[in-house]
């Protein structure tokens, strides 16, 4: 495979995810500002903020590299980001607890200086199980609610207050990597495995 990819990420868990695969992939973190439009669907906020990044970065290479951005958004009635402070974390998380919730991560791969470009995006169910006002404390306090949408990493100490998953594991920790098996393979001739 001789063509150069670009992870338009500083995620540490996208990154790990691609690590995982032995893919070699240079990682570029968009510029962009993450304006989330509240009035539009989940599906269209993800897969317009991928894109955006996507975009982003091949401007700012002007070759043919092959981009992969994602964003993901937590959604339980409203969009819920990431959290600005312990009381933003403490309501999120007490609006999931007992209940399932949907993840949104929206996908965008393109190829710089062409046209060839794919946005999708992938949907998750998530159950939190019940909590205790004290357990959302201690989660809190742990320090790994910061930079996750919903207030949870599922991957780290988060795990212990996930009842249950419905749908892509790896599209909650934020790549959902069987769809973009499937987007590299299909459309720009680069196989995972």
């Amino acid at each position: 495979m001789n063509k150069k990819i670009v992870l338009a990420s500083s995620s540490p868990r996208r990154q790990q995810i691609l690590k995982n695969l032995d893919l070699n992939f240079d990682i570029i973190k968009s510029n962009i500002e993450e304006k989330i439009r509240y009035e539009e669907s989940p599906e269209h906020i993800v897969m317009a903020l991928a894109l955006e990044k996507a975009i982003d970065i091949s401007n700012r290479l002007n070759d043919r590299s092959i981009i992969i951005a994602a964003d993901t958004i937590v959604y339980k009635d409203e969009v819920l980001g990431k959290p600005k402070s312990f009381d933003d974390a403490f309501n999120m998380l007490s609006r999931l607890q007992d209940n399932a919730h949907l993840v949104y991560t929206g996908l965008a791969v393109i190829q710089g200086n062409t046209y060839k470009k794919i946005v999708t995006y992938e949907k998750t169910i998530v159950k939190i199980k019940k909590l205790s006002e004290d357990k959302i404390r201690r989660y809190i306090e742990t320090g790994e609610v910061w930079d996750k949408a919903g207030s949870y990493a599922i991957q780290g100490s988060g795990s212990t207050i996930v009842e249950w998953v419905k749908g892509d594991y790896f599209n909650v920790v934020g790549l959902p990597i069987s769809k973009l098996d499937d987007i590299l393979s299909n459309y720009f001739d680069i196989n995972l495995i």
